[in-house]
């Protein structure tokens, strides 16, 4: 066992080179092991931002309310929001399709929406692009719609064998839990997943003078945007660690937070951007075959988000993974980092 563990703290140890990545924190869980690791400026205990990751939640909850018999996947989004939201939210080529999007369009991204976040502004400049030079701020739901609003949408909802990441999916599916439970978003988080599981370290950031989290690292330079990650909100407000992660990936997986048999109904896969591609609110991390011809690397089942984060799980190798490399410009690297702990799993 000791070997083992040397090997994954090996692992990210090399993944820390002070260029690149600065520091990093993984949770393994594979039958009776659970193993917590971190290194450089990152402990075991320190929370930091999840990200996109984020969105397991809202599918969680979404998921909760429809086992409560409180939404089902297929209404449309209109029959929650209102008027000012819906109006010319989805007009493609000149016809409006806003009242044929639904709840499961947003959750697997084949709405056609635009992505409010990354998405070019009528300034040629995405928010994302803003936020990486160091220009933070905040915006709410209502100016997250009317950036969403100004961009062209890319096809209509529901076509086959289309998908498009959309940020602004997941700010609508927030909306609509807030409105069906009549609680904020965090409280649903707090009520449904924090509580239940036992997290105490794991929230909604909320206040921007909230310094608990790792700042965010973009290529060598502290990246310090605490207005924005206030913004995100269900799609990527979420703070945790990786030990608290860990526990979540599993309920998520297992029934602890809806009804088990809902996950395969979730793995309708469209490509999304390689090598993932989105189900119904989570996605598949699936290296092909000239990549993985071997094929040592699993199949893993999850989110990622843009700042590092990640949270897997591998049917085959009944593998749950978490973790964050910490880094806005190289996210790329939680994967290989999350490849290479599962191989150092299997020696």
């Amino acid at each position: 066992m000791v070997d083992k563990e040397n090997l994954l703290q090996t692992v990210l140890d090399k993944t820390v080179d002070k260029k690149k990545i600065f520091g990093t924190s993984f949770a393994i869980k594979k039958a009776d092991l659970i193993w917590h690791g971190a290194s450089g400026n990152l402990s075991n205990e320190q929370p930091y931002f999840i990200a996109s990751t984020t969105k397991l939640f809202t599918t969680a909850i979404i998921l909760r309310l429809k086992s409560e018999g409180k939404l089902n996947l297929e209404d449309k989004i209109s029959t929650y929001l209102n008027e000012s939201v819906m109006s010319a939210l989805h007009v493609f080529k000149g016809k409006d399709y806003s009242d044929r999007l639904t709840i499961q369009h947003l959750l697997a991204h084949t709405s056609g929406l635009p992505d409010y976040f990354q998405g070019k502004g009528k300034n040629g400049k995405s928010l994302e692009d803003e936020i990486k030079s160091g220009n933070d701020q905040s915006w709410t739901f209502k100016q997250a719609m009317e950036r969403t609003k100004a961009m062209k949408p890319l096809f209509i909802p529901g076509t086959k064998k289309k998908a498009n990441y959309s940020d602004a999916n997941f700010q609508l599916l927030g909306k609509i839990i807030e409105i069906i439970t009549n609680t904020s978003f965090s409280e649903n988080c707090t009520n449904l997943i924090i509580k239940p599981l036992g997290l105490s370290k794991t929230y909604l950031y909320q206040d921007f003078t909230d310094t608990t989290p790792k700042t965010l690292y973009y290529k060598d330079r502290e990246l310090n945007i605490p207005k924005a990650m206030t913004s995100f909100g269900p799609d990527g407000g979420i703070v945790s660690t990786s030990a608290e992660m860990l526990i979540f990936i599993e309920a998520f997986f297992t029934g602890k937070l809806f009804p088990i048999e809902y996950i395969n109904e979730l793995q309708k896969w469209n490509k999304i951007f390689f090598p993932m591609r989105s189900g119904i609110g989570i996605h598949l991390f699936k290296l092909p075959w000239f990549f993985n011809p071997t094929g040592a690397v699993p199949i893993f089942l999850g989110h990622s988000g843009l700042s590092g984060a990640l949270a897997y799980y591998s049917p085959k190798e009944k593998v749950y993974i978490v973790g964050t490399v910490n880094q806005v410009a190289y996210p790329d690297i939680s994967f290989k980092t999350m490849i290479k702990l599962t191989q150092a799993l299997k020696k």
